[in-house]
């Protein structure tokens, strides 16, 4: 075949590919342990991606060992970039802090958010029959707080804030045998950090008759988190709302995304959220009302899409 011959074959040839391959675009997520279940939400989100966007939107989820380690690959990783991090932790890399000091690094003044996911939600939880409704009746119980998980961490912090330190038994069993464990009354109560419905509360519930505290105004002040709201109803036997605290999550990108994907990522997010919520109900507690949660800059392309729809922002995320 002669070289002109060729090339007129080449050129057929690609005219009859479907135009969806030219246009596809593809998103690397970088998320959470694969243990976790943010990871899940991750796998969801790319499909959900993929099926929103006909297979124009391609995403690839990536394990990550924490969102601390998300957030300063975004001072290396080029293009299409997406991870997983409270927005605080951008605060900090922006500002040099805590983890931070003497990594700085002038790309993370690059990092935009794109859209909320399901909020790390403190639960406290304790049997129905235990007699506790509040953080005072705590006192002289057996509580599961785990070991080196947020979730841990924000309940000692919590019970020494609320003066309970030495007044309560820590018990020392893993938080993964928390529901068999308050069942056989091994444990009065166990603190757990997850996006809810969390899937081990909803366990515990089945199994045990369970309460979950609700803090007062005043306590959550204390413990400088976000007020979060469980809705009457998420779990069995919960009949009236749960007031406690939670810490956002989003994600983010940076500004090495063009404006059409960021865009298109964004409005497909919201657009198959409610699909979502059908399959894993953490999604149902997700809304517009938790975009307040970001402090920082929102990507140009994700605030086209809310000004699209509607969503006010904040000047300052513009």
């Amino acid at each position: 075949m002669k070289l002109w011959s060729k090339l007129v074959f080449a050129a057929a040839a690609a005219a009859l590919l479907p135009a969806s391959a030219a246009a596809e675009t593809r998103v690397t997520y970088k998320s959470a342990s694969s243990a976790s279940s943010y990871y899940q939400m991750a796998v969801q989100i790319a499909e959900a991606m993929k099926a929103g966007s006909n297979g124009e939107i391609i995403v690839t989820v990536e394990e990550s060992q924490g969102s601390v380690q998300n957030v300063m690959e975004a001072a290396v990783r080029p293009g299409n970039y997406v991870f997983t991090t409270p927005p605080a932790l951008v605060s900090l890399a922006q500002g040099g802090k805590a983890m931070f000091e003497g990594k700085e690094n002038p790309r993370f003044d690059e990092i935009r958010a794109l859209f909320p996911i399901p909020s790390l939600t403190m639960h406290f939880v304790v049997r129905a029959d235990s007699g506790v409704e509040s953080f005072a009746d705590l006192e002289g119980k057996t509580i599961l707080i785990g070991k080196g998980s947020f979730g841990a961490n924000e309940g000692a912090k919590y019970l020494d804030l609320f003066g309970l330190t030495d007044k309560v038994t820590l018990a020392d069993v893993e938080l993964s045998n928390a529901g068999p464990a308050l069942k056989n009354g091994q444990i009065d109560g166990f603190v757990t950090a997850g996006s809810y419905p969390a899937p081990n509360v909803i366990e515990a519930a089945a199994g045990t008759g369970i309460a979950v505290l609700s803090l007062t105004d005043e306590q959550i002040a204390a413990t400088k988190r976000t007020r979060m709201v469980i809705p009457a109803g998420t779990y069995a036997g919960q009949e009236s709302d749960i007031t406690t605290t939670s810490l956002p999550v989003v994600a983010f990108t940076t500004t090495q995304m063009d404006d059409e994907t960021a865009y298109q990522l964004t409005r497909t997010f919201w657009e198959e959220k409610a699909k979502m919520g059908t399959d894993a109900p953490w999604w149902n507690g997700v809304s517009s009302d938790l975009l307040a949660n970001i402090s920082g800059k929102i990507h140009p392309g994700a605030v086209r899409y809310y000004e699209e729809a509607g969503i006010a922002l904040d000047p300052a995320q513009k």
